[in-house]
């Protein structure tokens, strides 16, 4: 089962790079293709001049092709994490390998429910699914551990509470960071910047629809994130080490973290704050999450270094 849970990985992120290859196809190629007919009806463009738009090109074809292969990659991801927790006969997420295939999952279906409910950001699609790829091949590449029994600290009701609602969180903030970057992109391009990153802003869709996303994807995740990391890990320590806080690496980084993201939300509140200036918080966030991830686990000795 083991050796096929690694099969099945190695056809992910073949999945993902397929459907990155049409988002991109759709991205660089596309005439008239969803995304233009989203930003007629943003500017409010009248009827006529919508109906005028083809229905459909071949920038959108390739576009719908990458969704469906972006929804196949996800099976196959759910397929992949399912088989190596029965190989494992736990859950997977005992080591920094099956947890970044499992926030690597969430995002992935997150991002599939975003689809779903605004089609008109299929765009993102590029840098979504590149996000994926990137993950899970350094997952394959840097984390990979064989399958074994967890670490005797892990041997807790806790461990389903703390590391469930971090994973989860974790994999609404990496979908999250991808609307971000790309308001932060696309507001340059809007303001005359023309060198890159912000000529790939030139085909991305409504500066405030990307600013709105990446608020709602936030202020979903940071409540888990604040249980995950401030109350059941917390909790959890005491009852594992005798302490609710040690200053450990990892809880170090957890808590930066989660200050950073809350002071995302309250400059996202505050009216004198730019938009821009908030996004660029929630970036500075994930580049925290990101260092909680591979710095910490691959340069940091701490009670966490079983992740």
């Amino acid at each position: 089962m083991a050796e096929l849970s690694n099969q099945l990985m190695a056809l992910t992120v073949l999945a993902y790079l397929a459907a990155m290859v049409c988002y991109a196809g759709e991205y660089a190629f596309g005439r008239r293709s969803h995304i233009g007919r989203a930003a007629l009806v943003g500017a409010g463009a009248p009827v006529p001049e919508l109906e005028k738009a083809p229905e459909r090109d071949r920038g959108e074809l390739v576009g719908r092709i990458g969704v469906a292969l972006n929804l196949i990659a996800l099976a196959l991801h759910l397929a992949t994490t399912v088989t190596r927790g029965v190989a494992a006969e736990r859950m997977p997420w005992g080591n920094m390998y099956e947890y970044i295939l499992s926030t690597a999952l969430i995002g992935s279906a997150v991002w599939a429910g975003v689809l779903l409910r605004k089609p008109a950001v299929r765009h993102l699609g590029l840098f979504a699914s590149l996000t994926l790829v990137v993950l899970l091949g350094a997952a394959a590449l840097v984390a990979y551990t064989p399958v074994g029994p967890l670490v005797p600290a892990l041997n807790s009701y806790w461990y389903v509470f703390h590391v469930s609602t971090i994973i989860i969180s974790s994999g609404i903030f990496l979908v999250g960071v991808v609307p971000a970057a790309m308001f932060l992109i696309k507001n340059g391009w809007d303001t005359g910047k023309r060198g890159f990153p912000y000529t790939l802003g030139k085909r991305v869709g409504d500066a405030g629809t990307l600013e709105r996303l990446t608020f709602r994807l936030h202020a979903f995740a940071f409540p888990l994130f604040t249980f995950g990391a401030l109350i059941a890990g917390p909790l959890w320590a005491e009852a594992s080490w005798g302490r609710y806080w040690g200053w450990d690496p990892k809880e170090v980084w957890a808590f930066i973290s989660w200050i950073v993201y809350a002071a995302y939300l309250h400059a996202r509140a505050t009216p004198s704050v730019k938009r821009t200036t908030a996004t660029w918080i929630a970036v500075i966030g994930f580049v925290t999450m990101l260092m909680n991830l591979f710095g910490v686990n691959l340069f940091f000795e701490g009670l966490h270094s079983y992740a």
